[in-house]
Parts: C-alpha cells; structure tokens; sequence
C-alpha cells in the first residue's frame, strides 16, 4: 500500500477545502439552477409542450430526473479516469463540462420557436449535466478526505456536504435576485441570466483548481506504481467490495439523498404548490432556512470524528420515519393555515363508476378524469368514492355545474382561496424551525459521508468504488424523487402522499445500514 506524503500545513488545507467546495457549490448550482426553475413552472411552459400544466410540470420534473439518471454513467467513466490519471484533473474536465452544459440550456429556444427540437435539446444537456455531476462529487470528497490529517476527515469533507446545500442557496439566490433586477423581462427572457451567470462560476472554479497539486495519495501510488489496471472492474472484484458496494448504494446513498431532496425540493414545491405561496416568499424562506441549516452538515461531520461515522446516519435515519409526516403537517397547517382549513371543513369528494386520473396524459379519457385533472392542476386535495353517476361535492354539498368555471365558483364560495399568499411572520417562523428540524435530519444522514466513503474503499479504486454506488443511489432514488411524488400526489388528490416514497427508501436503507455498515473511523484510513 502507498504511503501518503507528508501532512499538508493549515494553509494548504484551506486551500483545498476552499477550491473543493467552492467548485462544488458551483457545480451544484448549474444542476440545481433547473429544478429551482422547474418548480416555479418556468421550464415546462417555456421548453415543453403546451396544453395541460400538469403534464408539463412532469415532464421538466422528468428532465430533471434525466440528469441523476446518467449520474452513474459519468461516475464510471470519470471514477476510471481519477483512478487511472489523477483526482485533480478529473475534476477540472467536470466542471468544465458542467459549465458549458448549464449556459447551453440558457441559450436553447423555446419550444414555441423550435418545437420539439426544445425538449431535445434540454434533455441532451441535462445528459451533459449528469456525466459531469457523476465525476465531481467523487473527486472533491475524495481530494479533500486524502489530503486530511487523521481525526480530521469527517470535518474536512463537511464542507463538502455543505457544499451540495451551498449550490442550492446559490442558486435561488441568483434566480431571486435576477427576479428583482429583471422584473419586466422575467417571464420572457429574464429567467435565462442564472443559466448563463454559470459562464463566470466556470471561470472562478478553474482559476481556483489550476492552483492545487495532486492529491499526495494518488502521487504515492503512481510513484510505486500501485495504481489499478482497471478501476472499474477491480471495484467488482476485489475481496469485499461488493458487499461494501452494496451498503454504499442501498444503505448510504440512497437514503441520505432522498432526505435531502425531500428538505428542499420538496419543500419548495409543497409550498409553491399545494399551499399556493407566493413563489418568492416560498423561495426566500426556503432558502433562508438552508443557509441557517448548512451548520448541521458541518456539526454533525465534526461529531462523526468523535464518535464515528455510523451513528449519526443510523440515528438520522430513524428519526427521519418518525419526524418526517408530522414535519410537513406543521410546515402545511402554517403555510396557509386558510386552504388547511378549508380542506378540513370542505373536503372535495369526486365518485364514478371508473374515477381514473393519467397525470401523463394529455386529455382525460372520461368526464371523471376530467375533474380531477382539473382538481389536481389547482392543488385542491381531492377524494374518490365508487359511486354510479359521476357528482362533485364539497363541503357535503352538491356541485350542480361540474365545468372548469363552475367548479372554481364553488370552491371559492366554499372557503377555498387558491390565490398566491405570504404567511404571516409567525407562521413564516413555524415553517423555519419545521425545515430547519429537517436539515438537522439531512446533517445527520449527508454530513459524515463524504468522510464514510473515502474510508471504506481501497485507495487505488476508491475514485471509482466510491462513485458508482453513489451516483447510482443518489441519481436514481434521489433523482426520481421530484417525478415520483409529483405522480402520487397528482394521482391521489394527497398533497402529503408523496412522501411515502421518502418513507419507503429510508426504512429500507435503516435496514441495510444497521445490518452492514461497519465502522470506518481509523487514523488516517482516507489517507492510505
């Protein structure tokens, strides 16, 4: 095994932590620029087709899943080549990629001007978005966490954890103050600065990375010649890895990630969306409560030094099934405390013989359908009951005039105000401490693993072990979050029911964690 060079001095180690997560957050925004924008409806109107709102939410949430989806792809081709080649000029091709990906998607025309080519050519750079995601965030924890003197790793690479928080306050700042500069262009053209803002974040994290060396573990082992002959097949098959491999998917990566999303993306949209707020307020307090909530991955990275790696996940993971729906309760009930109100006192029961509802489809196949895409646009929670003849009631009452009109003069006339609304500030104070309780759960669960992860995996295909399980886990079962509860709610009339899907992955990564993860916290363990 190759010896790790001398430790670097405190100055060093700013150095690179600062151009690690720097990079990171950078990298972050330009991904995260799209599901930012995708919430507030701005990517389905302007690339995907017209007709039915519903449907083009799915289909930018879909886009957005398209990129976690080849996360894995570009963790294997860039895992192989930080293996083979270096840490540090990998990623500085991933960034460059990620760049120039972003800024394309702020330059493709619309799908008015160009039809379908539009969506064609958003997916592609999604795709683009997504090889390049899959060999940063591998390359930055394991840079920093090989650099890290011993006790120190889980600290170190925090700031990598908070790094992936830092790219998503970043980027609703940018899109909110983009909002206010550019107030009267916003929804033509306006809403493409925070794409192409990510030319001069390119420029930074390049001038920032050209400055450091080598990771000095990766050196020792070129040097020795212990480098592997192929990173990725060795990663299948060197004695123990598939079980680690296995626990780093399904236990570690999976779980933290779905958490994660459900804290902010989901947030976000639940706000937005079932509970009618103003886009921006949703979007300041959203993003107010992440800035507070980045001293978790920090704290909780520090305490797994102390008291090792596993605990804190496990611990998080088990709160976060028991906190999680109550959470979101107190986070609805003090969003608009008005439309909880009204869902209580006049809830909407929709009854037929065949009540099917197709969030995909286009047009509803029968007049039942109809209804409860038309309930399901507005955010209304709706009911189904078997029943003979289609009816609508709310509140118990009858809804004689069942067309779009009709129904929203009912809904109206019985307490159900769906215009945008801003909380009042205690309310806003409820919803903080209820998102910050969730950040502390995604501390728990995201902070450690950067730390977690270098350690479990031999230095000469750690780039690579570390990166397919993770960007599998959290490409696929993050990824597909947004998409996935998006569906559920669309299809139950529940603005709650989507977070079974986060309840489901974390019981199963609870499991898998408890049963297989073993400690990692060793004196120097990244640094062999």
């Amino acid at each position: 095994m190759a010896s790790a060079a001398a430790e670097p001095s405190a100055k060093d180690m700013r150095l690179v932590i600062s151009a690690s997560s720097l990079g990171t957050v950078f990298e972050w925004y330009d991904f995260f620029i799209y599901g930012t924008l995708a919430a507030s409806g701005i990517i389905g109107r302007t690339f995907f087709p017209a007709g039915n709102e519903v449907l083009q939410t799915l289909l930018a949430w879909a886009g957005f899943a398209v990129g976690f989806g080849f996360r894995p792809l570009g963790a294997v081709l860039f895992g192989y080549l930080g293996d083979k080649l270096g840490r540090k000029y990998t990623f500085l091709v991933t960034i460059t990629l990620m760049g120039v990906a972003t800024a394309g998607v702020g330059l493709v025309p619309s799908y008015a001007a160009i039809g379908m080519a539009a969506p064609v050519l958003i997916i592609l750079l999604r795709i683009c978005q997504g090889l390049a995601l899959g060999g940063e965030y591998g390359g930055a924890a394991i840079y920093v966490a090989e650099h890290s003197p011993p006790g120190r790793a889980g600290f170190h690479t925090s700031f990598i954890q908070a790094s992936v928080v830092g790219g998503f306050i970043l980027s609703l700042a940018v899109v909110l103050l983009s909002k206010f500069a550019l107030a009267d262009v916003w929804a033509s053209w306006g809403w493409r600065v925070p794409f192409l803002f990510s030319i001069l974040l390119l420029a930074v994290s390049l001038w920032m990375r050209l400055k450091l060396s080598e990771s000095p573990v990766f050196k020792a082992m070129k040097e020795s010649g212990e480098t592997a002959a192929n990173p990725f097949l060795e990663s299948f098959t060197y004695p123990g890895n598939g079980k680690r491999l296995f626990v780093a998917l399904f236990g570690i990566s999976a779980g933290l990630t779905v958490i994660w999303y459900t804290s902010m993306f989901s947030v976000l949209s639940f706000l937005q969306g079932p509970m009618r707020l103003e886009p921006t307020a949703a979007q300041l307090i959203t993003g107010g409560s992440a800035i507070i909530g980045l001293s978790f991955f920090l704290f909780f990275g520090h305490l797994s030094d102390r008291i090792g790696r596993k605990i804190p996940i496990v611990a998080g993971y088990a709160l976060t099934l028991v906190l999680m729906f109550p959470l979101f309760w107190v986070i609805g009930s003090a969003a608009n405390p008005g439309l909880a109100e009204a869902a209580r006192r006049a809830p909407v029961i929709v009854s037929g013989p065949h009540c099917g509802y197709d969030p995909f489809a286009a047009k509803q196949a029968d007049e039942c359908g109809k209804l409860l895409d038309h309930f399901s646009k507005k955010g209304v929670a709706y009911r189904t009951v078997p029943a003979p003849a289609v009816t609508v009631s709310i509140g118990g009452q009858p809804v004689a005039d069942t067309s779009p009109a009709g129904l929203d003069v009912a809904l109206a006339a019985a307490g159900w105000n769906l215009a945008p609304t801003v909380p009042p500030v205690g309310n806003i104070a409820i919803i903080v401490l209820a998102i910050l309780a969730l950040m502390g759960l995604s501390g728990a669960t995201y902070g450690p693993v950067a730390a977690l992860l270098s350690e479990m995996f031999p230095s000469k295909i750690r780039y690579s072990s570390m990166s397919i399980p993770y960007h599998i886990g959290t490409g696929y079962f993050g990824g597909f979050l947004p998409l996935i509860s998006q569906y559920i709610v669309a299809r139950t009339g529940d603005p709650y029911a989507g977070l079974w899907y986060t309840f489901a992955v974390v019981a199963m990564a609870l499991a898998v964690t408890a049963w297989g993860l073993k400690e990692t916290v060793a004196q120097g363990a990244a640094r062999r």
